[in-house]
């Protein structure tokens, strides 16, 4: 067994292991001493990632008990249909994903009922699905963590839905690649005018493994090169380049956002692999070799018992700085689940 399977394997445990304590709440971050998790009632923004992990496990695992485990929390992700938040995307796409890959047909509803939801709530005076008002702060937003899910979730609601998702992608991407420092967040002015809106801020470790993820999953090759020509992108993924970022110059370091760096590398080396204009110098391999060594690291010097440490939820805030995070441990085991050929790179 390899490293790779043995920390796949760690992880999964670790997963069913919480789940049975949680009692219906669902975990956020966790202490890095105790390992006691923060829990909320409704799954937050993070809920589809524990969802997710749950279905890796039952998919990986093969026991009908996993998957009667997964199958509820995915349906209890329903609610999030009704949220005015782009983020439905990542709680309803990535709670679903693996649910429709292993024939479950209330996942494949309950993904339909998001595609149509979310096209639905775009706004074509902004051209995108906006950041919405369930968390607070300004609605008319566009931010990077409003990309990954949301995109695929739009593609399945037909022609329209197309439409839409090459629109919110290609504002997001022209906004914040068009300035040095990547600005992951904008708000809407009036007139059609945006200007960068400072949380979260420039520099911010999540902006660019949300950017790659969601240009990884459209297939399309000039907006891969594109963004791989990016010079804080290309540092990013450079051979020798740190594997965890910090979380803001000067900030703790943020294995969550290394580990979502590593699957959209593995993503954007799958694809490629296929094209016949590369969409990095070298091809495929330097891709793949990084997403390797990062997830290497990851393993070797942040997981302890299945948990992924030293993640940052909120730097500003001082909340759970140095922690575990539910997203971190869902992207480390996808990752390490695409790495060793155990899942498609673009199952989820």
């Amino acid at each position: 067994m390899s490293w790779a399977e043995r920390a796949l394997g760690e992880s999964l445990e670790r997963a069913g292991a919480v789940e049975a304590r949680l009692e219906g709440r669902w975990p956020l971050y966790a202490d890095p001493a105790s390992g006691h998790w923060t829990t909320t009632a409704r799954g937050s923004w993070t809920g589809g990632f524990w969802a997710g992990l749950l279905w890796l496990r039952a998919v990986m695992g093969g026991s009908p008990a996993d998957r009667a485990t997964a199958v509820g929390r995915t349906a209890a992700l329903a609610p999030w249909l009704q949220a005015d938040t782009a983020t439905r995307g990542l709680i309803l796409w990535y709670g679903t994903a693996f649910g429709v890959m292993a024939g479950d047909a209330s996942a494949v509803a309950l993904r339909d009922r998001a595609a149509r939801t979310c096209l639905d709530a775009c706004d074509p005076e902004l051209g995108l699905v906006p950041w919405g008002g369930a968390f607070g702060g300004p609605r008319e937003l566009a931010r990077v963590d409003g990309l990954p899910g949301l995109l695929r979730l739009l593609r399945l609601a037909g022609p329209g839905g197309e439409a839409a998702a090459q629109s919110q992608l290609d504002r997001q991407l022209g906004l914040t690649t068009g300035k040095r420092e990547l600005p992951p967040a904008w708000r809407a002015l009036p007139g059609g005018a945006w200007e960068p809106y400072p949380d979260p801020p420039p520099g911010w470790s999540r902006t660019v493994g949300w950017l790659s993820l969601a240009v990884a999953d459209t297939g399309d090759g000039d907006r891969r090169r594109a963004l791989l020509a990016h010079p804080r992108v290309a540092a990013r993924f450079a051979a020798g380049s740190p594997a965890v970022p910090l979380v803001r110059p000067g900030g703790p370091p943020d294995t969550s956002a290394a580990a979502i760096e590593a699957l959209a590398a593995l993503k954007l080396a799958a694809w490629t692999g296929r094209d016949s204009r590369p969409a990095g110098r070298g091809g495929a391999a330097p891709l793949r070799d990084r997403a390797a060594g990062v997830l290497r690291e990851l393993v070797a010097e942040h997981l302890r018992g299945g948990r992924l440490l030293d993640g940052c939820y909120d730097a500003d805030h001082g909340v759970a700085t140095r922690h575990e995070l539910v997203w971190g441990d869902f992207f480390l085991a996808v990752g390490l689940a695409v790495l060793t050929s155990a899942i498609d790179p673009f199952a989820c």
